[in-house]
């Protein structure tokens, strides 16, 4: 009886290490946003990166378009125990076209362009390196604009056997002028009505490194440093800069990793915690 109270007990010990300290929202898979919950004042890191973490336990992370295998979260809590959750990646499949017989200019921008095109691009960059201790992308997301899925987060076109950049966005195909909202309440830390390849574009800050981004807008409605609400409406779907036909491409990051907003409209329509 001793030796069976002796094991029931080393079985209830194991569970309760076994317990994880740390609640997850989001889906465990290759583009994905992921929100997690501990206890204040713990340290936590995703593999050797250190994360930020809100004085109430919020942490926020994400994964690439192409982030594979098993990923390690460290979480130090403030007694000094150390607890490790591994994070099993979902395999994705990405729409891949491949197109032959393109006439290389149709392709390729002159030196002119990808100068200008770099220089908004370093731009753009700096804008996302915002960092706030807001955490509005716990509220419930909202679709940004209403009409057709045109286009989807990591597909990507091989012109002649070269492959061009994935696609990191969503994109809602609708008439010139259709609103566009923002999807979470926020701060406004770019704006510019004319880029070279995304035309009319919009960046808000939501907290910790997450940011959402508008393009191909027709008209840009707020202005760097504005304060916006969920639902407000910032601009307005157009075909601005490199677009063969008006939609809003939408784009949700944190810091430079570029997530799908698919997922996050999938995962994150409801209050996280």
């Amino acid at each position: 009886m001793r030796k069976l109270l002796g094991v029931a007990l080393l079985l209830l010990s194991g569970a309760a290490n076994a317990m994880s300290v740390i609640e997850l929202h989001g889906a465990k898979t290759a583009g994905a946003l992921l929100v997690g919950k501990t206890a204040a004042g713990s340290e936590v890191k995703l593999n050797d990166k250190s994360l930020e973490v809100s004085s109430e336990g919020v942490v926020v992370f994400g994964f690439e378009r192409d982030a594979k295998g098993p990923q390690t979260l460290t979480i130090k809590l403030a007694d000094g125990s150390v607890h490790k959750e591994v994070i099993a990646l979902e395999p994705r499949e990405y729409k891949i076209d491949r197109v032959e017989g393109v006439p290389q200019r149709t392709v390729t921008p002159d030196p002119e362009q990808v100068a200008r095109a770099r220089k908004e691009a370093a731009a753009v960059w700096r804008a996302r390196q915002t960092r706030t201790d807001e955490l509005y992308f716990l509220e419930p997301v909202i679709s940004p604009a209403e009409g057709r899925i045109s286009g989807v987060y990591g597909s990507q076109r091989i012109f002649n056997g070269e492959p061009r950049n994935p696609h990191f966005g969503l994109d809602v195909a609708a008439p010139t002028g259709t609103p566009v909202k923002v999807v979470w309440p926020g701060e406004v830390v770019f704006a510019d009505p004319d880029l070279f390849y995304s035309g009319g574009t919009i960046i808000v800050n939501h907290g910790f490194g997450v940011t959402t981004t508008y393009i191909h807008l027709s008209a840009v409605n707020v202005a760097v440093g504005q304060r916006v609400q969920q639902g407000d409406v910032i601009g307005a779907i157009g075909a601005t800069g490199r677009a063969t036909g008006p939609h809003l491409d939408w784009r949700v990051n944190w810091g430079d990793v570029r997530l799908d907003p698919a997922l996050v409209l999938e995962h994150f329509d409801k209050p996280v915690f």
